[in-house]
């Protein structure tokens, strides 16, 4: 291509080429435009770059294409390289910004990171429903587009420039687009269009380079199957012990601090170290176990026909020849380890590798109290215990977008297929239920249990049988639990709710009462109070607007503990009232909001219950 004829060639070049735009003018002729924002330091990496008009014939094109041959050879990620190309071209163009837009398939909109001259950044993104967006026209049309209105963009700061939007094509398929900002657009047309399209072509290699490793069943690192292989050799284990009847374990070792030996030493060493521990385990396995890498520090055993007390065995041999392992600099390494068992713990493959990582987590934990590596079997532990739980609401949490497992969903699921053996027991599981729920809320903190306690209290000042008084300190115990299927900015937002969002918190009753305590028939005596505790004794209330006596007596207790506690309790908006002012408003509310009578005797017995939970 002959640079010093691009000037000469332009006319042409525009109308050959589809070019597509409101305004046809040459954009010299308009007056300079203001930069995209007040900043008036440049970034460093842009030094030396001046605002002032020049002439296109004192450009070094050589130089220039040069550079930019440096940047495509020399970049393996499409966001670096986008930010050298740009370097290159602000350096010796008046460009006002360019800006590089990746269409994203499976969310069906384009990603856009721009950069203004200064060097700073702006995301934005373009839904392909969008069909009068320049973006998209430019996208689905693959034509160019030239525009002076940079509306469509949504990005405020962003003064109106010529600006030229080019598809990114490449046999045949459009990925995105490129769009440079520039008085001068005219002038460098056809080697924008070059950038756009090496851009392009560079993008689709990319992403076959990708797609091959992806495909590849190897872990280029360790030798060791990667998490894909990994997962399809578990699934065709699983198939032979369902067919077999057998046992299999599934074991998870992680190695402690990776990432400070990463940061301190650099990832090169903590590369040599995961490749040397996937070296000694592979040395030291038994013939018939399968090794894969997990993920990151993360290598992953499948030990078909297993018990637990086997899976134990092995893994302790394995600690014990790490621990001999020693490197310069790091001294001894410590590990973790986490057993699941099929179909012990669990008939599921996802639910195998997610009680593997939960034991691993309490490893960590163990190995964090005591300094010494540990294992954790999933049947070394009570999952409704404290620590347990938490380890499984870390895991669930990170995994959950992209296995759609929910942890209220999961705590439900065990909920009821948890085997009850004593009152007891009920109750533990019960608490750590509602604990949970509670942790969802960070102003009701302790909630559940404190109107549990008010609950019973009020039920034993009202004479009520023993065996009652029990059934109604388990539903208060409960009485939130429908909070488990209302969404988090719901639960926690500050401020007054919104008419649609305290339509979906009304559902918390029935929630509560139908997903949770219907399918569980020893909980059906709990329903009551579940449902119907934010009933009004004049009808006001919800769910269904029930008045007086058509009420059940235990929905009527549980509604003034839980109103009491709301009362004493510091919101965002307020602090916690005093138990004197909060018996007022109780008084002001008996006969209307509550019943009559159980206010009376509540306020009787409130000074007892103060606290300050």
């Amino acid at each position: 291509m002959d640079f010093n004829n691009i000037k000469e060639e332009n006319s042409r070049s525009l109308a050959s080429d589809g070019i597509i735009g409101s305004n046809t003018s040459n954009p010299i002729d308009k007056p300079k435009i203001m930069p995209l924002n007040a900043r008036t330091s440049a970034n460093r990496l842009f030094s030396g770059y001046t605002n002032s008009y020049y002439k296109t014939n004192d450009i070094n094109y050589p130089d220039l294409i040069n550079a930019l041959n440096v940047s495509f050879a020399g970049q393996t990620d499409i966001v670096h390289l986008f930010y050298s190309l740009h370097n290159n071209i602000c350096t010796r163009f008046n460009l006002h910004f360019s800006a590089l837009g990746i269409y994203n398939q499976s969310s069906n909109y384009i990603n856009v990171k721009l950069i203004d001259k200064n060097g700073t950044s702006y995301n934005t993104k373009i839904m392909l429903l969008e069909s009068e967006n320049v973006i998209v026209k430019a996208f689905q049309n693959k034509q160019i587009i030239l525009t002076t209105d940079s509306e469509y963009l949504k990005l405020n700061y962003l003064a109106n420039v010529p600006t030229h939007v080019i598809p990114l094509v490449t046999m045949g398929e459009c990925v995105g687009v490129m769009i440079f900002a520039d008085n001068y657009g005219n002038q460098h047309f056809e080697l924008y269009k070059l950038i756009a399209n090496y851009f392009a072509v560079f993008y689709k290699n990319r992403m076959l380079s990708d797609l091959v490793d992806r495909n590849t069943d190897t872990d280029s690192l360790t030798g060791l199957s990667n998490h894909k292989k990994l997962q399809e050799d578990l699934a065709l284990e699983i198939s032979q012990c369902i067919n077999s009847e057998k046992k299999l374990a599934f074991c998870i070792f992680d190695i402690a601090n990776i990432s400070e030996i990463n940061n301190e030493l650099g990832h090169a060493k903590g590369d040599e170290v995961i490749k040397e521990v996937a070296k000694k385990i592979k040395k030291n396995v038994r013939n018939t176990d399968i090794l894969g890498r997990y993920g990151g520090d993360k290598i992953a055993i499948i030990m078909p026909d297993t018990t637990d007390e086997e899976a134990k065995y092995v893994c302790e041999y394995l600690l014990y020849n790490l621990s001999c392992t020693m490197f310069d600099d790091l001294g001894q390494l410590k590990f973790s380890c986490g057993i699941s068992m099929f179909p012990d713990s669990t008939n599921k493959q996802e639910k195998l590798t997610i009680l593997a990582e939960q034991a691993l987590y309490i490893s960590k934990s163990k190995r964090n109290q005591t300094g010494q590596s540990t294992i954790v079997s999933t049947n070394d532990y009570n999952f409704w215990d404290d620590e347990a739980l938490k380890c499984f609401a870390q895991i669930l949490t990170k995994k959950h977008a992209s296995v759609g497992v929910n942890i209220e969903e999961e705590l439900i699921n065990q909920f009821h297929s948890e085997k009850i053996v004593s009152n007891e027991h009920l109750l533990d599981v019960v608490s750590s239920l509602a604990a949970t729920i509670d942790a969802k809320d960070t102003y009701t903190k302790g909630h559940s249990a404190a109107v549990s306690r008010y609950a019973e209290a009020l039920a034993r000042a009202v004479d009520l049988p023993s065996n009652e008084v029990e059934r109604i300190k388990l539903g208060a115990l409960l009485h939130d639990i429908g909070k488990i299927g209302i969404p988090e900015h719901v639960l926690r937002k500050p401020e007054m709710l919104s008419d649609e969002e305290w339509a979906i918190m009304k559902q918390h009753p029935t929630i509560g009462a139908d997903k949770v305590l219907k399918p569980n028939k020893s909980l059906h005596d709990l329903i009551p109070m579940v449902k119907y505790h934010h009933e009004h004794i004049d009808g006001s209330g919800y769910p269904y607007g029930l008045r007086g006596d058509d009420i059940p007596l235990s929905a009527r207790i549980v509604a003034i503990a839980d109103a009491y506690h709301a009362l004493i309790s510091d919101r965002p908006y307020r602090k916690g009232l005093s138990v004197h002012k909060a018996c007022e408003i109780l008084k002001m509310g008996a006969g209307v909001q509550w019943d009559k009578e159980l206010v009376r005797k509540f306020i009787i017995i409130a000074p007892s219950l103060a606290t300050n939970i």
